[in-house]
């Protein structure tokens, strides 16, 4: 699993960056309406997704989580596409699931890794994050369409955030695992 997401690590970067953008779109332009909104979500999660399954088809041993993971980003992407204007209160559910499932996918690879590299926490803090997400907005609905972009974007920016720093992570344990150093 190590080689295949270290010879990849600039998959997992862009995931980062990918997510970021999305993070900065929801919280500084002006989406007022739930269409735009839904785009926006659908077109990251479409990304977001297909980058995921790219991952997964290198070959790894734990590529079943990671296909997974993208696939359930696909769809979701896909759904938000497909129907823009739904009200919130389906939008907010298509992306608790999707925060949840693909949250459930992180951590089971986080625990894959978790021999393999340092630092794979920080996959596991995302897959944790993303399940607290879809919990907490399948538990609260009632917050809205502004706590809902808000929630989204924050959380957007910091997965973003763990992504890039895993990226590199699994990108320097490929140079000291290459070079015998620890």
């Amino acid at each position: 699993m190590l080689v295949a997401l270290s010879e990849n690590w600039w998959v997992l970067a862009l995931r980062g960056l990918l997510a970021m953008l999305f993070g900065f779109a929801a919280l500084f332009l002006p989406l007022g309406t739930l269409e735009a909104v839904g785009r926006l979500f659908g077109v990251y999660a479409s990304l977001e997704g297909a980058l995921v399954v790219f991952i997964g088809m290198r070959g790894t041993r734990y590529r079943g989580a990671f296909i997974a993971e993208g696939v359930f980003g696909i769809v979701a992407g896909l759904v938000a596409l497909a129907w823009p204007g739904v009200t919130a209160l389906v939008l907010l559910y298509v992306v608790a699931i999707w925060a949840i499932l693909s949250g459930v996918a992180e951590v089971i690879a986080a625990v894959a890794l978790r021999r393999e590299i340092e630092g794979e926490w920080v996959l596991f803090l995302v897959g944790v994050l993303s399940v607290v997400l879809g919990v907490t907005m399948t538990v609260l609905p009632g917050v809205g369409l502004l706590s809902l972009i808000w929630l989204v974007g924050g959380y957007a920016l910091a997965i973003g955030v763990a992504m890039i720093v895993l990226a590199f992570r699994v990108r320097d344990a490929r140079r000291r695992r290459s070079t015998g150093v620890k």
